[in-house]
């Protein structure tokens, strides 16, 4: 027997057959790797981290003072902010009772300081913060005091500086916003604006709005029916998350028995006129007020007579009313301030030029008020000065002239007149804000309503 045979167990030829056989495989497996990657080559190996130089850098750290800040930590846990709400009955000391101040020293300030006093003319419902020590010492109190719609807000803040304290007054900075509500009438139109329904219970001011803006179209005591509706868009003013205050009703619309009131204010943003339209600019506030005085009687009216200190038979060419000295005297219309000072028998005399040729006078004042110069621009209503009895006059009265191209004419005869008319710049500015209230109330009326608009 062949040697190579015993040692292999296998013939020459079978072992040169394996060894090509294992030549080929490890061949195709390198031509199908260059066919997939195309070429191949060996990066070089990246140094080890661990055999880079290491720099040690040594620092001292300042340790904090423990102490110090358990110290503060301390004196921060001894202030204490207190909120409390103005109950009905809430005196000044049940109240900072409750906010937890035992401070006489405080006490005593709120009550004698003039703007820290005003802290207890804030009604039911409003909040008041104030912080203290651990031993009840204020440190400081706030509270947001609320005077009427057309006043502005004001933040009220007394804080401690020491042992004295500090009390000032600011306007406060509201978030303002527009509301709209929808209302139908089952029972009673306050059984309507105390309806929870729909952002619930409207607010008293808008309700008293709602009822003068419509009070010349509907007699709220006898007309409304049972299905008659009002839209009403108007203004609050927000502070914390808070509502502060409801402001003016925007925009208001009033179905009564089949017909539909509409109402838009617009304050012109170039002449400053403002005032509440009809949809289509007429302006619903009349030109001239009946009298300029809220509470008087006529002593004498527009007619020939004897003048009580001449004695001579002359035309008398206005009306007199007959009011207590010092009586406010109101502009009986918008204008301007033509003539204010003295003029012969009218004593301190006013002239105020409105619109077209409309002039109205007011003669024997005691005093102006404050402001009233020529040229000065007045609002129907303002205060304009105080009943007196100067110049040529036996006791206080007014004496009132209604003039139309100077010619005085009986303002007790004379037809109420509307405000001037917008001019056409005026109109495409005030029609901007009709549309847009316009669409407000088609948003908030129900689906396919038919309505009749006056």
């Amino acid at each position: 027997m062949n040697p190579i045979h015993k040692i292999t167990g296998k013939s020459w030829t079978g072992l040169l057959g394996t060894t090509r056989k294992a030549r080929i495989t490890r061949a195709g497996a390198t031509f199908l790797t260059v066919c997939a990657f195309g070429a191949y080559g060996v990066a070089p190996i990246a140094p080890d981290a661990s055999d880079l130089p290491v720099k040690s850098i040594a620092q001292d750290l300042e340790l904090p003072d423990l102490a110090e800040q358990i110290a503060a930590l301390q004196q921060d846990e001894q202030q204490f902010v207190q909120e409390e709400r103005i109950r009905p009955g809430d005196t000044l000391a049940i109240l900072l009772q409750r906010l937890g101040v035992q401070d006489a020293a405080a006490v005593e300030f709120i009550k004698s300081d003039k703007v820290a006093k005003t802290v207890m003319q804030l009604k039911t419902g409003k909040k008041v913060q104030a912080q203290v020590d651990e031993e009840g010492q204020l440190q400081w109190l706030r509270a947001t005091l609320v005077d009427g719609r057309d006043n502005p807000t004001k933040q009220v803040s007394i804080t401690r500086e020491g042992d004295k304290f500090y009390a000032r007054s600011v306007v406060a900075q509201l978030e303002r916003r527009v509301e709209m509500r929808a209302r139908e009438i089952t029972t009673s139109l306050y059984g309507a604006t105390d309806a929870t329904t729909d952002g619930g219970k409207l607010p008293d001011t808008v309700v008293a709005q709602l009822i003068e803006m419509f009070s010349t179209n509907i007699d709220f005591r006898t007309d409304l029916k049972r299905g008659d509706r009002f839209n009403v868009v108007y203004e609050t003013f927000w502070q914390d998350g808070e509502m502060v205050r409801a402001g003016r009703i925007l925009a208001g619309e009033f179905t009564n028995r089949g017909t539909t009131y509409q109402t838009v204010w617009y304050e012109d943003p170039v002449t400053k006129q403002s005032g509440y339209y009809s949809m289509d600019g007429k302006a619903l506030k009349k030109g001239f007020l009946k009298s300029p005085l809220e509470f008087s009687r006529i002593s004498s009216g527009f007619s020939n007579r004897i003048h009580p200190i001449s004695g001579v038979w002359k035309a008398h060419k206005g009306v007199d009313y007959a009011a207590a000295q010092g009586t406010p005297i109101r502009a009986s219309g918008d204008g301007v301030v033509d003539f204010a000072g003295v003029q012969g028998g009218y004593g301190n005399f006013v002239v105020l030029k409105h619109w077209s040729n409309y002039t109205t006078a007011y003669a024997h004042m005691s005093r102006f008020a404050p402001g009233v110069r020529r040229g000065a621009q007045v609002k129907q209503g303002d205060v304009i000065g105080y009943v007196g009895s100067t110049g040529w006059s036996t006791g206080a009265h007014l004496h009132y002239e209604f003039r139309v191209g100077n010619v005085a004419r009986d303002p007790m005869t004379v037809k109420v007149l509307n405000q001037a008319p917008m001019s056409a710049a005026e109109m495409a500015r005030f029609q901007m804000t009709a549309a847009d209230m316009t669409h407000r109330f088609a948003l908030l009326r129900p689906t396919g309503t038919a309505m009749a608009v006056r």
